[in-house]
């Protein structure tokens, strides 16, 4: 007999931003049956758990992975449900209407020999709380050796689709023409059913049998590129795609220009008539005075942070929602539009915020993102950095933030305010905010940039990063 414990405080996976991540080579059959059976074994002193909902992105790790997560069920008498590629919010949707566990095998928008598995309690994602338990779970278990076939159930598809086309008429986008960047997204059969059945004309761009790790809060010169020469070459109003896993928007406007995902997650907010807000740290600074919202939250960068928080908002009676930085919309409370509710669910999303932001536009995007306040947001990252690096730089920047900023080449400008919500987050003499962190999902070094123009807050990521580099030779 195996042990969860040892086999996952050997295996090098750890729980980062959302869920457990890691190499994909790490994620063994028992290394995913120790995590699937710890995840039953911290949720069973509350209800018996009958079934576990089971589905996956398009990476080449990921069928095999559920198969083992599955064989791991089968031996505790559960009966997995397996829902095959299908968006993690799909997933999570159609769980939480039939009252059971999920996980989803994915790695999000991390590289394609990486991967990960992310958890959901019967009510919705889990918290820090339920991560620890698992961890802490101590339950033996079989080794497994065969893997399960698996038959796919197309419930989740279905609900997730119907979940959007009956909020609006079959006219709403009507003369609208909607790019839809699929590259691998795990929702890319699912996107255009959605869009055409609200009247829109979709053009289909960049599909690949390749997995595609598009990050929503770096989007790559080629991927902007590529969005201003589809807009121009097939007169699109809109451009939507994803991250790998459909949790995370990129919607572009009749440019080409692809909205930050906060920016995008605002708009979407205000059309909601959302009226209170939990959001990272990283997030714009220009949603804490936008009309309508009486009350904005600050967390540290994840979800479960924000689904802390949208929990203690919901005690207000408000209509409540969190978001991200990347674009994910997290809707906490239930909506009417249109005279139809839309459940809440407080989880990640992609389709929410783009739906409701092309729906309500009227006119070109561009001209409702240039009446927002004029503070703007830009971020990269240094790839393979690893976390103790990072750690020790944002130690010393804590330390002696003017240092910091002398060692960055920004001169003759002070920190007039530290924040360590997450990472370190400084904010400067001349208006601009520099925010520093190593990434929760891979080894990674994140830098946010806040400016007055988008052209300084570009450059100025620029500039972190090259000095950084420098620095540490990386």
């Amino acid at each position: 007999m195996l042990n969860t414990q040892i086999i996952i405080s050997q295996s090098g996976i750890e729980f980062g931003t959302s869920g457990a991540r890691g190499l994909a080579t790490d994620f063994s059959n028992n290394v995913c049956a120790a995590f699937t059976v710890a995840f039953v074994a911290s949720l069973e002193n509350k209800t018996p758990i009958k079934q576990v909902a089971l589905a996956i992105d398009n990476r080449p790790s990921s069928p095999d992975m559920a198969r083992a997560c599955a064989a791991a069920l089968l031996q505790q008498g559960i009966e997995p449900v397996y829902y095959g590629v299908v968006p993690t919010p799909a997933l999570a949707y159609v769980a939480m209407q039939q009252g059971i566990p999920a996980i989803m095998i994915t790695g999000s928008h991390i590289p394609f020999d990486r991967n990960g598995l992310k958890f959901y309690r019967p009510d919705g994602e889990i918290t820090k709380a339920d991560e620890k338990a698992i961890l802490e779970a101590d339950v033996a278990f079989s080794s497994v050796d065969e893997l399960p076939v698996l038959s796919v159930n197309e419930t989740a598809a279905k609900r997730y689709i119907e979940r959007y086309i009956s909020l609006f008429s079959d006219s709403v986008l009507q003369g609208k023409r909607v790019g839809i960047y699929e590259h691998s997204s795990a929702g890319r059969d699912l996107y255009r059913v959605i869009f055409e059945a609200c009247g829109a004309e979709v053009v289909s761009l960049g599909r690949s049998d390749e997995f595609v790790p598009i990050d929503t809060e770096a989007v790559s010169d080629e991927d902007k590129a590529k969005a201003v020469k589809w807009s121009k070459s097939y007169h699109l109003d809109f451009i939507f795609s994803t991250d790998g896993d459909g949790d995370r928007p990129l919607l572009a406007d009749e440019q080409g220009t692809w909205l930050r995902g906060d920016t995008l997650c605002a708009l979407c907010a205000q059309d909601l008539g959302i009226e209170a807000i939990a959001m990272p740290v990283s997030c714009n600074t220009m949603i804490d005075g936008l009309a309508g919202f009486t009350h904005v939250t600050r967390t540290k960068i994840g979800s479960p942070y924000v689904i802390e928080a949208i929990n203690a908002l919901n005690q207000s009676g408000a209509a409540v929602a969190g978001f991200e930085a990347n674009g994910g919309f997290l809707l906490g409370s239930d909506m009417q539009i249109n005279g139809q509710t839309l459940k809440a669910l407080p989880t990640r999303d992609a389709v929410l915020p783009a739906i409701m932001v092309m729906a309500s536009t009227v006119g070109q995007l561009a001209n409702r993102v240039a009446a927002l306040p004029t503070r703007y947001t830009a971020s990269d990252r240094l790839k393979e950095v690893d976390k103790s690096i990072s750690q020790v730089l944002i130690e010393k920047g804590i330390e002696s933030p003017q240092s910091l900023l002398a060692k960055l080449d920004i001169t003759n400008i002070t920190a007039t305010y530290v924040d360590t919500t997450d990472g370190l987050r400084l904010t400067l003499s001349n208006g601009d905010i520099v925010h520093l962190r190593p990434s929760g999902n891979a080894p990674e070094l994140r830098c946010y940039t806040e400016s007055d123009e988008a052209a300084k807050a570009e450059a100025l990521v620029g500039k972190v990063l090259a000095a950084i580099k420098r620095i540490y030779s990386i």
